[in-house]
């Protein structure tokens, strides 16, 4: 079993009856999963996209979207899924960048797509789900299609794909600018869902909720690792936690995966005694999970073992505690998972000593193959491992993360911070020139600076320092926040804005964003009870 689909097909043979997925009340064997994707993969062939062609999708979490990743892993083509909380500026970049030539989408976000492809140039061919007809060509070029009318028949493909080609590209902010696309490989896929699934005990008896979307690789890594075992994928949508409770009760809940944010409204919600009871394990990355959260899901789950665990797209998985340590490394992400290794080292490339601060790296078989059509970033992150053995005449590359780690003389790590600029905020990772580029837009504004600080609910939250002319209006910071609301998605809107007269410089004349931060995590610190209130 080498390639994403695999997964599924090994499982349509052992438990074909079982349930695959659960979508919108629906549910889909492994046997009708199999043949769907087969037909889909025969109707996009049909149609011109064979190996290495990019197919996107911007669907909230449901069943066809799991289709099409599976149909692209026939066909060798490369699956490519979109949030669907971006906003038409981070979907046409997203488009473009992956040179997709195939969206697959709904009606309900109609208006957005059907204004945004005109500055797609490369998508020639559009997918409606969600409609009983085709609707009218937004273009003469461009090809309508529905899907209901390409999952009909019952041809199988044989696609030429190998292990080592890729899967899929999965869009992820860095802090030198817009969302890259990170080249996953069926090989990291198919690796990852068999060592999750096998430090996490799951089986066929398994009911996993996948609230995270699909375009996070810890919410496509909640599939994978249902469909290694034969269990069923429950897909739903986070957005209040007792939306999410009645979706655990209704289908019998097993296995919960989360981020920080999710865990701390879930922390201090009601459970219902339905959902206590069936709830085998919780899993959370994306950020430390605070002690008082961490205590006070375990006094409303007291069967349900904790899995605190830390990944990063360009690796997919990395590390988890297990459960029965979690008492004696409170805070800590771990050790690397089965089969992988970590490594904190120094500016030189030296291991560190416990306690010493030192950044994450991560090699192994969930290393994956870069950064789609940018070679210097990938240079910069995807780096060669110092030689362990000289006698080796291949250098042996390696993820280095950015992220500053340390470990207790057992070895468990403790995340510390970032190298880079990058804010982390509710599992996402935002690049703040990204959001600059936003305010920049507005007339008034000279400069800003976008910063993460320290929030215990958050992991961090986006504030933005801004620089503005004497003619600015008085309500300019409210201002910057409603042009942020209407350009980005809501991760990546800023919690606060200050109005400076000017920023921090460092020697190079740069914003010196250290200083800065320190400046306004203490401003923030002072303002947020009225900030709080005044939002209440």
């Amino acid at each position: 079993m080498n390639l994403l689909h695999d997964l599924l097909d090994a499982s349509a043979s052992r438990f074909p009856n079982n349930e695959a997925l659960r979508s919108r009340g629906h549910s889909t064997t492994y046997t009708e999963l199999q043949r769907r994707s087969h037909s889909l993969a025969a109707a996009l062939q049909a149609h011109g996209i064979g190996r290495g062609d990019r197919v996107a999708v911007y669907l909230q979490n449901r069943a066809e979207a799991v289709e099409t990743a599976l149909a692209c892993s026939r066909l060798g083509a490369i699956y490519v899924p979109a949030n669907p909380l971006l906003k038409a500026r981070q979907l046409e970049h997203l488009l473009n960048d992956a040179g997709a030539a195939t969206l697959i989408t709904s009606q309900t976000v109609a208006a957005q797509i059907e204004t945004s492809l005109p500055r797609c140039p490369a998508i020639k061919r559009l997918v409606w789900c969600d409609t009983a007809q085709a609707r009218p060509a937004i273009s003469s070029e461009l090809e309508v299609l529905r899907y209901e009318d390409l999952v009909t028949g019952d041809t199988h493909v044989h696609g030429p794909a190998i292990e080592e080609d890729p899967a899929a590209l999965l869009y992820t902010s860095g802090s030198t600018g817009r969302a890259k696309g990170v080249v996953v490989s069926h090989r990291n896929l198919v690796a990852g869902a068999h060592t999750v699934s096998g430090y996490l005990k799951n089986t066929a008896h398994d009911r996993i909720l996948v609230a995270l979307p699909l375009s996070f690789d810890y919410g496509l890594s909640q599939v994978t690792t249902a469909f290694t075992v034969g269990a069923c994928a429950v897909l739903t949508n986070f957005s209040m936690p007792a939306a999410l409770l009645q979706d655990m009760v209704a289908e019998r809940v097993t296995a919960l995966a989360g981020v920080p944010t999710m865990w701390m409204h879930l922390a201090t919600a009601e459970w219902p005694a339905a959902a206590v009871k069936t709830l085998r394990y919780i899993t959370n990355s994306g950020g430390a999970l605070p002690v008082s959260v961490i205590r006070n899901l375990q006094a409303r789950l007291p069967n349900t073992s904790i899995y605190c665990m830390y990944g990063l797209t360009e690796a997919f998985r990395s590390t988890f505690l297990e459960p029965s340590k979690l008492e004696q490394h409170l805070g800590s992400i771990g050790k690397a998972i089965p089969g992988q290794e970590v490594l904190v080292l120094d500016a030189e490339g030296r291991e560190c000593a416990p306690g010493e601060v030192g950044e994450l790296v991560h090699r192994g078989s969930l290393v994956t193959l870069g950064y789609w059509n940018d070679v210097q970033l990938t240079q910069q992150r995807f780096k060669p491992l110092p030689k362990r053995l000289q006698q080796l005449t291949r250098e042996e590359i390696a993820v280095w993360s950015g992220d500053l780690v340390k470990t207790d003389q057992e070895g468990f790590i403790y995340f510390v911070g970032r190298r880079d600029h990058l804010i982390k905020s509710s599992g996402y990772r935002i690049s703040p020139i990204e959001i600059e580029e936003v305010i920049a837009e507005l007339p008034a504004v000279i400069e800003s600076a976008a910063l993460g600080i320290p929030d215990d609910a958050l992991g961090q939250r986006v504030v933005v320092a801004a620089v503005v002319g004497l003619q600015a209006p008085a309500d300019m910071a409210e201002r910057i926040r409603q042009h942020c609301r209407m350009q980005l998605p809501a991760y990546m809107v800023p919690a606060e804005v200050h109005l400076m007269s000017s920023l921090p410089r460092n020697a190079n004349g740069k914003c010196d964003r250290a200083a800065l931060t320190a400046t306004l995590s203490q401003v923030s610190q002072e303002q947020q009870p009225a900030v709080r209130a005044a939002r209440q």
